[in-house]
């Protein structure tokens, strides 16, 4: 584990911080949310959940299907795909130890009341502790910005996902790979500078997958539905100028945006 993610996600908690609520911890999906009006928690929290179920939605029907969510944080939308997608159960993994043992607090209930449905696993994108062909679904709700190897990332991914299995990844990357981009994300965001978010383009991941034998590979931009209301929350904390807010800039200047990148794994053919 890289040192700055250790502390971004241990001491550091990342998911105490005011914009983020509700457990989760990503930009959000804002679509169905109305910016021209003050925002409050229920919004945010909102905004968090649709990004999660923007993100299933592209992974198809999930019932009697088992889940692996890479990156699962506190395993809030572990939960959400569990109460609202009725898959047969859902795995929620990550790298760092202290996630997982706040993640396993904050769903003791269902843990104790659903034996099977739910579990947490630690693992890295790039070694995934599971058998081949053990999911039908993979989704990965930004995290991908993390993950030091994507090459590694989608072979696994390819592995563990059965026959006719799909992965859904939401996160942010480079719109092309010129290769100034990290240097001007390096000096307009905090979280590239000190190396916590890892600037690459987002053909990076899916060529990455197309190489592990992934078919249907698609990227589609949803920057709009997520910077502007992003932008917008961080405005009740962080003034005009300040590092956060250049997320937006960044995606003004088409250096930046935000994806979701869908794959499948070719069904076996009868014989």
């Amino acid at each position: 584990m890289r040192s700055v993610v250790r502390e971004t996600y241990g001491p550091a908690d990342l998911g105490k911080e005011k914009i983020f609520a509700g457990g989760f911890i990503n930009f959000g999906y804002w679509r169905a949310i109305d910016l021209a009006v003050p925002l409050g928690v229920p919004e945010r929290v909102r905004s968090q959940e649709d990004l999660y179920r923007h993100v299933l939605d592209s992974a198809g029907p999930l019932g009697d299907l088992n889940v692996l969510e890479v990156g699962c944080g506190l395993g809030m939308g572990c939960a959400l795909a569990l109460s609202e997608y009725g898959p047969a159960a859902v795995t929620g993994m990550d790298i760092h130890p202290q996630q997982l043992e706040r993640a396993r607090g904050a769903h003791a209930g269902t843990l104790r009341r659903e034996p099977g449905r739910l579990r947490f696993v630690r693992g890295a994108a790039e070694r995934m502790p599971f058998e081949d062909d053990e999911f039908g679904t993979v989704v990965s709700v930004e995290a991908a910005q993390h993950f030091p190897d994507l090459t590694a990332f989608a072979a696994e991914t390819a592995r563990v996902l059965r026959p006719g299995g799909r992965v859904a990844v939401a996160s942010f990357f480079t719109v092309d790979d010129a290769p100034g981009r990290p240097g001007e994300l390096a000096g307009l965001l905090d979280t590239y500078a000190n190396g916590l978010d890892i600037a690459r383009p987002v053909t990076a991941l899916t060529e990455a997958f197309t190489t592990a034998g992934l078919t249907g590979v698609r990227a589609e931009s949803i920057g709009r539905h997520v910077w502007p209301g992003w932008d917008r929350w961080l405005g009740r904390e962080w003034a005009a100028g300040t590092w956060p807010r250049n997320f937006l800039r960044a995606y003004e200047q088409r250096i930046l945006d935000y994806y979701l990148v869908t794959a499948d794994r070719p069904a076996r053919r009868a014989d």
